[in-house]
């Protein structure tokens, strides 16, 4: 049981930062709007409101441990476009571009952690149970 626990709680611990920050970018959906718009997103106002869902909706999902493998597919792949779009360290001036480098690296970290729980599910604490 000591696995099951482990596992439950790994997979608490990478939703989490979803679920918070979905909330977050849902509370101050006017400043989630306008950063879309900024980075220059098409739709900004859509793009908005799909960050919101897989965020927010991902991450209670990974949380509950429904449908587990294919929303940690699906929020690899949107990390994967956050950290493509807004964490090119590389190309901030020098005072940002540690503080996109750890956010560059913490997705990354991220994106393994969700390809882990695609490939292995959610473990036995969970809707799926599988």
């Amino acid at each position: 049981m000591a696995n099951a626990g482990a596992a439950l709680i790994g997979r608490v611990l990478i939703a989490e930062i979803f679920a918070y920050f979905g909330y977050i970018k849902a509370i101050n959906f006017g400043a989630t709007f306008g950063y879309f718009a900024k980075w220059g997103f098409p739709l900004p106002e859509v793009s908005a409101v799909l960050a919101v869902a897989f965020e927010l909706g991902g991450g209670i999902l990974l949380i509950v441990g429904w449908k587990t493998r294919p929303v940690a597919w699906l929020l690899a792949l949107y990390t994967v476009i956050a950290t493509a779009v807004a964490h090119r360290y590389w190309s901030y001036p020098s005072e940002q571009a540690f503080n996109q480098m750890s956010h560059f690296f913490k997705n990354l970290s991220l994106i393994g952690g969700l390809l882990y729980l695609a490939a292995a599910g959610p473990g036995p604490l969970a809707v799926d149970r599988r």
